[in-house]
């Protein structure tokens, strides 16, 4: 079975957060991963919900106006 990774943001920083992709023919699933440890994981049915999940996570740490920008 192959699984494909795809990166879908980064934000550096200290260890840094990464958000990934890994999908297969099953669905997708979502890890956040903060330097090489997988600090989040979610299993998705497609890859829609999962972009709309990995929107919401990307919230900015830090100012609170920058929160309202997306």
């Amino acid at each position: 079975m192959q699984h494909d990774e795809t990166l879908i943001w980064h934000e550096p920083g200290g260890p840094g957060r990464t958000c990934v992709m890994i999908s297969c023919c099953a669905g997708a699933e979502l890890q956040i991963r903060a330097g090489d440890e997988i600090v989040l994981r979610e299993l998705y049915p497609d890859r829609a919900s999962l972009y709309e999940r990995a929107a919401e996570l990307r919230t900015p740490r830090g100012d609170p106006q920058e929160r309202t920008r997306a």
